[in-house]
């Protein structure tokens, strides 16, 4: 346990991913890494409420009568959403983007709603709080298909919309306004992001949001509901795939395990030591929050790295063996759905160039060089794919390996409205807005909202020294850090930039242009200000992820980021992050080229 194996979700594949990886590092008795870093607060927040990761079919939001766009810039993040609410704003549907920041999405919107950085729960509640007082639900619904209705109202009626827009800074005539939009315009359908849930209460928040289609009975058209992530609507098979039954030692003896999100104070702190690191799908020195600490952790003589990539990014840059990785276009993988229903092939184009190995080969490999004879760890690519998936469910609808070799997808196959008629996939068959596994844990098994750790709210102190909310959401060309070594996708983008309200900008003597320094207590970086009133007050946007190394002064924007985590799921707090701005130091250094 001393070596730990570091990766994310690359490209979403089912082969490419953790199949034979997982089945090798769980066979060698490695550290378990805990993966967090991107959606785990939201779908355990899911998980207690609707019973797991499942939601609408995307395409039938082109029905909608009302989309709330809550914490997405579907634009940039999410278009294949953003066709279909289009389709659904033709037809005379409203769009209300629900986000701190009006994005290129919230100007194509009907109306702009601009709560501060971790209050959605708030908000949630509140519009919960005008449903209930105005008998605007859904009771039949509500009474056999869901599950703690009176405890929710009592909490509701903790946040009456004059209270919601104190936290969230907001009219108290939003709050109300959505509410009843919510009600009347039918059928409503929300698209909730991931942004949202990266804050102290991010779990709660999606709990809460994901509360108000069963309050109106929403789930009875195929158009109305609520989508974070549909993965849960795959029959997913992770024992197969992963192999666990592989550990050595048995229940109560596994390895340690390591949360992704806190590999910074692992590499300098974990005991046992880590004494090798194993990245793939992943490049934690840009990624992971906290940098100073996850440079040093990484800088240390004593630690042995390899890094398996496409390319020689910031992680590669610290690894003793950097092997190369093929690409797309050089391997067969298999890709589990995220924002739709569907499972998609991907078929190789060309052989693989030079020395490049698919991650499953490399793996594959190492298991056979180490003399591991199980026959789980000799599996070809195909057979991890069966093992993945039960092909045998309905919803695969008798698809096999081979027509999806051939098609290349397979839309898994439900009713039209999955949920009209309950059958939510929790202990109780109902939605549950009253969770008792919450309970069991000594937890709140109701939503609340959590003020962020740094906010006035929670740590008025921190709040006086460093008063702004940052936020700092993928630029438009980058996909987190992904293609950020693309020159021309970087040369459209310039530079780091960072979004500042007027108000905000005059009391710092700041301008349009000037190149700042964002700090607090963990670090510092250095972006270019763009002053516009498309920032909110209090809020500054941070656009990322840049690589260190093209970064002015060597710093992104997790040189502020914190390690903390969220309430459920121990997933980042990348937007529970109070900074302050100042112009920088003329001898700043410049971004390597």
């Amino acid at each position: 346990q001393r070596i730990l194996p570091y990766s994310y979700a690359g490209t979403m594949g089912w082969v490419q991913g953790e199949g034979m990886a997982s089945r090798f590092f769980h066979r060698l008795g490695a550290s378990l890494l805990d993966r967090t870093i991107c959606s785990s607060a939201g779908m355990t927040g899911l998980s207690y409420t609707l019973g797991g990761p499942v939601g609408m079919d995307v395409e039938r939001y082109a029905e909608s009568g009302l989309i709330l766009i809550w914490g997405s810039n579907s634009i940039t993040s999410n278009l294949h959403f953003w066709t279909f609410a289009q389709q659904a704003k033709r037809r005379g549907a409203k769009l209300i983007a629900i986000d701190p920041y009006r994005s290129d999405t919230a100007l194509k919107c009907h109306q702009h709603i601009a709560p501060m950085p971790g209050t959605d729960a708030a908000l949630a509640l509140g519009m919960m709080n005008v449903l209930i007082s105005e008998d605007r639900l859904d009771r039949d619904y509500i009474d056999r298909h869901t599950l703690g209705f009176d405890a929710l109202a009592q909490r509701a009626a903790q946040y009456p919309p004059e209270r919601v827009a104190q936290i969230c800074r907001i009219g108290v005539d939003e709050v109300i306004g959505l509410a009843r939009d919510y009600a009347t315009l039918r059928p409503p359908a929300i698209r909730v992001n991931y942004g949202l849930q990266r804050t102290h209460g991010g779990a709660n928040a999606i709990r809460a949001i994901a509360s108000l289609p069963a309050l109106v009975g929403a789930w009875r058209d195929p158009a109305g509901g609520v989508l974070l992530t549909a993965s849960g609507m795959v029959p997913l098979t992770p024992a197969r795939h992963t192999r666990p039954a592989l550990l050595p030692g048995g229940p109560g003896k596994l390895p340690r395990t390591i949360n992704m999100v806190q590999i910074g104070d692992a590499l300098l702190g974990a005991e046992p030591p880590i004494e090798a690191v194993v990245v793939y799908n992943s490049n934690p020195v840009a990624v992971a929050p906290d940098s100073e600490k996850v440079i040093a952790g990484f800088s240390r003589e004593d630690l042995f790295t390899v890094v398996i990539d496409h390319f020689r990014t910031d992680t590669a840059d610290h690894a003793d063996w950097l092997l190369p990785a093929t690409t797309q276009l050089e391997h067969f993988d298999v890709h589990r759905t995220y924002g739709h229903w569907y499972v998609l092939a991907n078929n190789p184009a060309i052989e693989p160039v030079g020395q490049a190995r698919p991650n499953s080969a490399i793996f594959r490999e190492l298991a056979q060089r180490m003399g591991f004879d199980e026959p789980e760890l000799r599996a070809s690519d195909e057979q991890i794919v069966l093992d993945a998936m039960d092909w045998n469910a309905p919803q695969v609808g008798g698809t096999t390996l081979e027509a999806l070799k051939r098609d290349g997808w397979v839309k898994m196959r439900h009713a039209a409205a999955p949920f009209a008629e309950g059958g939510f996939p929790t202990p109780s068959g109902r939605c549950e807005f009253f969770s008792q596994r919450l309970a069991d844990q000594g937890l709140d098994p109701l939503p609340d909202w959590l003020p962020p750790r740094e906010s006035a709210a929670s740590n008025p102190a921190l709040a006086q020294r460093y008063p702004l909310a940052m936020i700092s959401p993928p630029a438009r060309r980058f996909m987190n850090t992904t293609f950020v070594n693309v020159e021309s996708l970087r040369e459209a983008e310039r530079e780091p930039r960072i979004e500042i309200h007027p108000d905000d900008a005059r009391a710092r003597k700041l301008s349009s242009g000037d190149m700042v320094e964002v700090f607090n207590d963990r670090g510092r970086f250095l972006a270019r200000a763009n002053v516009n009133d498309r920032a909110r007050p209090g809020v500054v946007v941070a656009w990322g992820i840049w690589w260190h190394r093209f970064a002015p002064g060597g710093r992104n924007v997790n040189a502020v980021t914190s390690q903390a985590l969220t309430d459920l799921g121990r997933g980042p707090t990348f937007y529970d992050c109070l900074v302050e701005l100042r112009p920088a130091p003329s001898a700043s250094a410049p971004a390597r080229r």
